[in-house]
């Protein structure tokens, strides 16, 4: 698992250096319970096929690409390729390892090109809340911030950035299995804070904005994407039960009704800085992430509608600062 020790001494003598009160001990806790999970072992016999290898470069737009083909010989590249694929499905990306091409799911590096210009994450310290596998928090890192960290409770999404963390274990960039709820308290200790994906996953969307603010500390910028409709501001969708198949889905509101959340949770300075439906070439299912993904999920006959009659979806990202 992750030598989290130098992100501990990373904390020293920063807003966050509470966090070693508990955190140390929280995360010990958690992995050895998540020893006890059921594909956990599997997941980490795919991580020790990986071969031990300093790569020659590392870039991070827009693949997060790391080494070259010509830096194995046959016999790594073979345990390469079987260990990542023993990580299916992955979702985020796209990454490139050693000429191992991962088509995830997402073409995640649309998303951060849509938003990237409208950011300034110079010496920032960076929190991602609902991070997946991390593919978002190495271009955070090729942005300029001086520390990332990521929370995301699934375990494969964790063992998953190990695998490409082992290849740049210097970076600062980290990922906790935990939720936002789980962690000890961030209170004021971050610059920027991001929450792509998440919102609409939550029963009590104003109590989730209040807890981003909570970690960010005064003048301190949230980065909100998430799931939304067409409408003025008494718009908001409750699905009857499933949307786009997903049943932890809650509250889809209009862009100036999540405006309003946000100034009622106290930010100012809101904006949003991008609305993009979602199309069946940015989410899809490919060789590394072989189930169902958004062609499936839209009605044939309609790509405009989800096969259960909502709109198809549509994703805003809006900015808003702490005062």
């Amino acid at each position: 698992m992750i030598d989290y020790s130098p992100l501990f001494r990373t904390l020293e003598n920063t807003p966050l250096d509470h966090w070693l009160d508990d955190l140390p001990q929280a995360l010990d806790q958690r992995l050895e319970d998540a020893r006890r999970h059921g594909d956990l072992p599997r997941w980490q016999a795919s991580l020790a096929l990986l071969p031990e290898h300093r790569p020659a470069s590392v870039e991070l737009d827009p693949c997060v690409r790391i080494g070259s083909a010509d830096e194995l010989d046959e016999q790594q590249q073979g345990r390469l390729l079987e260990g990542l694929k023993g990580l299916h499905p992955w979702r985020k990306g796209p990454f490139e390892l050693f000429g191992v091409h991962i088509d995830t799911e997402w073409r995640s590096d649309w998303k951060w090109e849509r938003i990237a210009a409208h950011l300034d994450l110079g010496g920032k310290r960076v929190l991602d809340v609902g991070c997946g596998n991390g593919y978002h928090m190495w271009r955070m890192w090729q942005a300029g911030a001086a520390l990332v960290i990521g929370v995301d409770p699934n375990l494969l999404f964790l063992t998953q950035f190990q695998a490409v963390r082992r290849y740049v274990p210097e970076a600062p960039v980290w990922q906790l299995p935990f939720t936002l709820e789980e962690l000890p308290e961030p209170t004021a200790g971050f610059d920027t804070l991001f929450s792509m994906g998440v919102l609409y996953h939550r029963r009590s969307p104003m109590d989730h904005l209040l807890q981003l603010k909570a970690c960010l500390r005064p003048g301190g910028e949230l980065v909100l994407e998430t799931l939304v409709i067409e409408g003025d501001d008494q718009q908001c969708l409750l699905p009857e039960d499933r949307y786009a198949q997903m049943r932890n889905v809650w509250f889809l509101p209009s862009v100036p009704l999540l405006e309003r959340f946000l100034r009622r949770c106290g930010y100012d300075q809101v904006r949003c800085i991008n609305l993009n439906r979602t199309s069946t070439q940015e989410q899809r299912s490919t060789e590394w992430m072989r189930f169902q993904s958004l062609p499936d999920f839209l009605d044939p006959q309609d790509p405009l509608r989800t096969r259960e009659g909502y709109p198809a979806p549509l994703r805003a990202t809006l900015v808003a600062r702490r005062p």
